[in-house]
């Protein structure tokens, strides 16, 4: 489903394309970064001090995030100085795509690569050695990454829109919002393998940001009564 937003919504528009590649390349110079600096301090420490790594796993992680949400604001401020040159060459001094379609083209952009990445990870885990569950382990871990990783691409879609909306009307509590609830996200993967602790919270954050931001967007429950019978 969630791949299937680059298909239905983005696949047909040229612009669109563009802004989603660029949005998932700023992605992945975050975890680029982060993940530098998460090595750098592994590296640095000591390797049988199991308490100072878990530490360091945690930092990795927090940084990781604020470091990919100082990216998506990057990001936006890029794309606000590319409406304004859009602008200016336009024949009718209008914008071929509104800032509403780029934050989200942009949250897909993020999602769709942080679920590539997460999902190659999967993978790669699924090479081996050894058996899911042989030692009295969980025998979920793939079903419950693939819902993760699909959460979290639906999560980073919703953060867009209401990150880039936020920073469109100075409404700094929204982006606060967003980095606190991409911070609660990422928490909770610490719960595992107590994977309902982290899929039920999650799932249930994804319906509630979803709904804030389709009205952000302009929505209404009376359109959205319309679309889901199917009345123009």
């Amino acid at each position: 489903p969630a791949f299937g937003l680059f298909i239905f919504t983005i696949a047909r528009d040229p612009l669109r394309i563009i802004i989603l590649i660029a949005g998932a390349f700023f992605w992945l110079v975050s975890l680029l970064l982060s993940s530098l600096i998460w090595f750098i301090a592994v590296k640095a420490s000591d390797p049988q001090n199991e308490q100072l790594q878990k530490g360091l796993l945690i930092f990795g992680v927090m940084f990781s995030v604020l470091l990919q949400e100082a990216f998506r604001f990057l990001y936006y401020k890029l794309l606000r100085k590319a409406i304004e040159g859009l602008v200016a060459l336009s024949e009718d001094g209008c914008s071929p795509i509104s800032i509403q379609q780029m934050a989200y083209v942009a949250g897909v952009g993020f999602g769709l690569m942080s679920g590539a990445f997460s999902m190659i990870n999967l993978l790669a885990d699924a090479l081996g050695p050894g058996t899911v569950g042989i030692h009295g382990d969980s025998q979920l871990y793939f079903l419950t990454s693939a819902f993760m990783t699909m959460v979290l691409i639906f999560l980073h879609t919703f953060w867009g829109i209401l990150f880039f909306h936020g920073c469109e009307h100075r409404r700094w509590w929204e982006i606060a919002a967003v980095v606190v609830m991409h911070l609660t996200v990422s928490g909770l993967s610490f719960c595992n393998p107590l994977y309902v602790g982290s899929l039920v919270p999650s799932y249930l954050l994804m319906a509630a940001v979803a709904a804030w931001a389709y009205l952000l967007s302009g929505g209404s429950a009376q359109n959205l009564r319309r679309f889901l019978l199917c009345k123009c």
